[in-house]
């Protein structure tokens, strides 16, 4: 989630289904029958990801953005 992250990737259906890409690339099955639900629930684990980063790095005193944003 990091590696997304650090891309400026937004929560999105698009991130969910690189998530489980790149899952598949590591030689995690995903059966085509749970893929929808596996798909939803990565993706609210990485909403909350960068929701902590984000409040990390605004208390810390770094950078307010969201993913993908430049520095205001």
């Amino acid at each position: 989630m990091e590696e997304l992250y650090n891309e400026g990737r937004k929560a999105s259906q698009e991130t969910g289904e690189e998530i489980l890409k790149r899952l598949e690339t590591m030689n995690n099955y995903i059966p085509s029958s749970a893929r929808r639900e596996y798909r939803g629930v990565v993706l609210k684990e990485y909403r909350e990801y960068a929701a902590n980063r984000k409040n990390n790095a605004q208390s810390k005193g770094g950078s307010k953005n969201e993913p993908g944003e430049k520095d205001r």
